[in-house]
């Protein structure tokens, strides 16, 4: 059952049914649905990765092929192993401009989810990060990605100079953090919504916040990942487009 998210944060809460009411209408009423998922299945391997229908993962050259994605109960349950070198990456292609993603997940102690959208064939940022909504028991963070951490020549800069004033003042504006207070046992749902260059996440019903910023907008996002540092499980994945 979905409990609802406690916000440490009372700023938004003047806003907050709207906001997320006009989503789930502008999904129910604008969405194309792209793709589905319920994970209602199980491997014909039971020790080997095999997600299926479409669904890819990072293991095999950053986990030395180790197992770290297990279809169970009904869901898919994701765990980094000890072995990986890089937090787990699952990825779909599934392309849109204006787009929504809705899925439900459990953290689990110390869990994490990232939901990112991707374009690898934009070579101006590293492996194709465009923008991406993480969430943790404690908070919710949405990044651009495009023109913030990942755009190459920000990244170059910073391996090389560390983070210095400069950097910080371009990184400015770039990503935008929301406290919660989430019960890491329970299973929860979020929607994020992509539309010119605004992200908009909603948990359990309830707006959390928004990010705008320019690299957003990038004409294609043409892959979600689904990204995990330590645990995460995930269920009912449905991706739309909300452009013809």
């Amino acid at each position: 059952m979905l409990r609802s998210v406690l916000l440490v944060s009372f700023l938004h809460v003047a806003t907050v049914c709207v906001s997320a009411q006009d989503d789930n209408s502008l999904v129910e009423k604008q969405g194309r649905l792209l793709f589905s998922d319920d994970f209602n299945r199980d491997e014909t391997t039971p020790d080997k990765e095999e997600i299926g229908n479409g669904w890819t993962t990072n293991s095999a050259w950053r986990a030395k092929g180790k197992k770290q994605v297990d279809l169970k109960d009904g869901a898919m349950a994701i765990t980094r192993v000890p072995e990986a070198d890089h937090g787990v990456a699952i990825f779909h292609d599934v392309a849109f401009q204006d787009g929504a993603v809705k899925l439900k997940f459990k953290l689990g102690e110390n869990g994490d989810l990232g939901v990112d959208f991707v374009d690898r064939g934009d070579k101006t940022v590293h492996a194709g990060h465009l923008c991406v909504a993480q969430v943790t028991p404690k908070n919710v963070t949405l990044k651009d990605s495009k023109t913030g951490m990942m755009n190459l020549e920000i990244r170059e800069r910073r391996l090389k100079e560390g983070n210095n004033p400069e950097l910080a003042k371009l990184l400015k504006g770039k990503s935008a953090g929301f406290p919660l207070s989430l019960d890491a046992e329970a299973w929860h749902e979020m929607l994020i919504v992509v539309q010119g260059d605004v992200m908009r996440f909603t948990l359990n019903g309830t707006f959390i916040g928004q990010l705008q910023s320019e690299g957003i907008a990038h004409p294609t996002k043409r892959m979600i990942t689904l990204a995990v540092n330590k645990t995460a499980m995930v269920d009912d994945v449905q991706v739309w487009s909300l452009k013809d």
